[in-house]
């Protein structure tokens, strides 16, 4: 890069770290702003009485996208960070006791499957084969690749329709998958990014096929340790992370943008301004002052946001040998419940959860013979079921405690050590989320690609987005990827 040039990003969240570890690596200037005390975003830790918890994403599923942060700035990711293997990826259980261990061993999958449905051996294997397809064509060619006008679309448009992009995750699985349990095996995956799988575009089907081509992953010392990682590798090529550091304004002149104001009054300039902050609050609040923030603000905030996150961290004094890494519990309903989840107007009576308890692969996250843990559930966002959380946040706590003692672990309340919650108000509050969106926009195909705010701003030429709610979308690879896309259009407009 000639001339240094400057960029602020503001969000230290997985977006935001790689968006400045490629601009700084290229030599641009780049000054990352937090509003918490640690970075990370939804990747926080907390820790308390000796154990570690990481809040948000625990599931590693492209580690060569991280990799390639490394590499472009001439570093090897070895040095800094350790990804341990998880296997199986996850356990799959349902309340009649039934189980399922999804792991990278076909002929274990062919075992398993057979034990359901003898049939769905063949039907597994189509559905991988077109679960490839699509991760090669929107993922490994699309994903990286910023929308910026209709045409992009229109020209990725022959190979979505033969892939049959309009049809859900749950509807393409059931094309090749007979077996119920099975369904909602290779269905659920959507959830993990905010897709209902009922009703998202089946290309987030190749998120099947990712966790196949790479492995899932952990890193050693937690989520928060590959946070921690990357912070490094930005520091260590000249970049500047300020915590405590809460964004008021961008500040603008005509059509672009000058720098940023903070709520304390401190005001940075910079030639480009970046927002991995949510995609709603940069609009609606850092640009309350201009046109531009007021007009889009209002039309994000008429689209469908996707579900929020009640999440419980919680320390045991005793190991849990019945659990892996990952489970995802199954509740007695299937459809009906992701229906409550995405549009109920209240809690359901029932509920699926997802249960880590990472101890299974890194024991050194809580004290010797103790065991770290969180467990969440997925709950309607606050625009669809406006809940006190201050008061239903605590009851809904103990019954989910008193699920996973029926059903995972016995005696857990006797064993408790230290618990926590968060829920959708903190997502709000903590993480300006809107509506308490886990994952901002819902991923549904009117909702993704060009049709997804885009990594340029249309109107502000140098201000930029990246995060879960601009193009690709949610979960680490799709935060990743869109640090990708906007950084390939920060450095083309800085050297035009």
């Amino acid at each position: 890069m000639t001339d240094a040039k400057k960029a602020i990003v503001i969000g230290a969240g997985f977006g935001g770290l790689a968006l400045a570890i490629r601009l700084q690596a290229a030599g641009v200037q780049t000054t990352l702003l937090e509003k918490r005390d640690k970075p990370g975003g939804r990747a926080y830790v907390y820790h308390e009485q000796g154990f570690t918890f990481d809040a948000g994403p625990t599931v590693i599923t492209d580690p060569t996208a991280i990799e390639a942060l490394f590499t472009l700035a001439g570093r090897s990711m070895a040095d800094y960070v350790e990804l341990l293997p998880v296997a199986p990826f996850y356990r799959l259980c349902w309340e009649d006791g039934t189980q399922f261990d999804y792991a990278n061993d076909q002929a274990a999958l062919d075992r398993q499957i057979a034990q359901f449905n003898a049939a769905d051996v063949a039907g597994y294997r189509r559905f991988l084969a077109y679960s490839k397809a699509v991760f090669r064509e929107g993922y490994l060619k699309l994903g990286a690749v910023p929308f910026l006008s209709f045409r992009d679309m229109v020209a990725a448009g022959p190979q979505l329709a033969r892939l049959q992009a309009w049809r859900s995750v749950y509807a393409k699985v059931s094309a090749f998958i007979e077996d119920d349990k099975l369904r909602q095996a290779f269905s659920f995956h959507s959830l993990l990014v905010g897709g209902n799988p009922f009703a998202t575009s089946s290309i987030y089907t190749l998120i099947h096929a990712l966790e196949r081509e790479w492995g899932v992953w952990f890193p050693r010392g937690g989520t928060g340790a590959l946070v921690n990682a990357l912070v490094k590798l930005f520091e260590d090529l000249g970049g500047c992370l300020q915590l405590n550091a809460d964004v008021a304004h961008i500040t603008t002149a005509g059509r672009r943008a000058t720098g940023v104001r903070l709520v304390d009054g401190r005001h940075y300039e910079a030639d480009s301004v970046a927002s991995n902050a949510d995609v709603v609050h940069t609009y609606s609040q850092l640009l309350s002052g201009h046109r531009r923030g007021v007009q889009e603000s209002a039309r994000l905030k008429r689209k469908r946001f996707s579900n929020s996150l009640f999440v419980i961290h919680f320390g045991l004094k005793r190991p849990q040998p019945q659990l892996q890494h990952h489970t995802v519990c199954f509740g007695p309903r299937y459809r009906a419940l992701i229906q409550d989840i995405f549009q109920g107007q209240a809690l359901a009576d029932d509920f699926s959860l997802y249960l880590h308890a990472p101890c299974v692969t890194d024991p050194s996250l809580a004290p010797q013979g103790c065991s770290s843990h969180y467990v969440l559930s997925p709950v309607p966002h606050l625009g669809n079921a406006p809940i006190d959380w201050k008061v239903e946040g605590p009851r809904y706590r103990e019954r989910i405690f008193d699920y996973l003692e029926q059903h995972y672990i016995p005696g857990l309340r006797k064993d408790l050590v230290t618990c926590r919650i968060f829920t959708p108000a903190d997502f709000e509050s903590e993480l300006n989320a809107h509506l308490g969106s886990a994952f901002s926009l819902e991923p549904i195909l009117t909702q993704s690609a060009w049709f997804r705010p885009h990594n340029r701003d249309a109107m502000l030429t140098n201000l930029y987005l990246a995060g879960a709610g601009t193009h690709p979308g949610a979960g680490v690879p799709g935060v990743i990827g869109s640090a990708r896309a906007t950084a390939g259009l920060m450095l083309e407009d800085m050297q035009g």
